[in-house]
């Protein structure tokens, strides 16, 4: 669990960034509540996986119920964050068209946090993802927890992400310091409105940190 910040150092910066992240995201859903959200980025490799997991943590330390679904088909990563079993997951549950009570749900060792693993690899991922049954096991996910925080893959790597947002309440999307392109984070955002996906804010990850707040709070 080494990306699981809020696990591993809970009084850490970046663990404390997650917490106020938890924060500015319930206050977004004070007119307009939230119980699905989409984490996306840009392209690869920019912390999303990461991000969503943590967020979980929060969410979940702070007295929800939350299920963490992994979303990204291609590259599924949830699993092995969580140390999990991935043989059966969302590509399970979809293709089995599975019962509320029979959701491969998966406990972790945060209280009142379960995992829907990606499970096995499809050849048609955006297929599953925009179809009928789908809508049924978010609305079954939704019965089953306060937040239901989907890992998707990035905007601009398939068209998963954007599918994917059109049914979920909200999307946030991560940038990463230093290395997003300028060009990819307009496209991502403009891929996302074209489909009117309620892009609550972004999340920019491996940012430096402020050494004149290192020391607020300590003991």
């Amino acid at each position: 669990m080494t990306d699981l910040i809020t696990l591993k150092d809970p009084r850490a910066a970046a663990a404390e960034a997650f917490r106020v992240l938890r924060t500015n995201i319930q206050f977004s859903a004070l007119d307009q509540p939230i119980h699905t959200l989409l984490i996306t980025s840009a392209a690869a490799d920019e912390g999303k996986s990461a991000t969503a997991a943590n967020l979980a943590v929060t969410m979940a330390q702070g007295g929800s119920r939350v299920i963490l679904v992994d979303a990204d088909l291609r590259r599924p990563s949830q699993s092995a964050l969580w140390k999990l079993p991935n043989e059966r997951g969302l590509t399970t549950a979809i293709l089995e068209n599975l019962q509320a009570d029979a959701l491969p749900l998966q406990n972790t060792v945060v209280d009142g946090l379960r995992v829907l693993t990606s499970g096995a690899p499809v050849p048609n991922p955006a297929d599953l993802l925009g179809s009928k049954r789908m809508d049924s096991l978010i609305a079954a996910l939704k019965a089953q927890a306060d937040y239901v925080i989907f890992d998707a893959p990035p905007v601009l790597a398939a068209a998963d992400a954007p599918l994917l947002a059109t049914k979920l309440d909200a999307v946030l999307l991560v940038l990463q310091a230093g290395s997003t392109r300028r060009d990819h984070a307009q496209r991502a955002k403009e891929a996302l409105t074209r489909v009117n996906a309620r892009i609550i804010g972004v999340a920019l990850t491996n940012a430096p940190r402020d050494s004149s707040l290192s020391t607020y709070g300590r003991v």
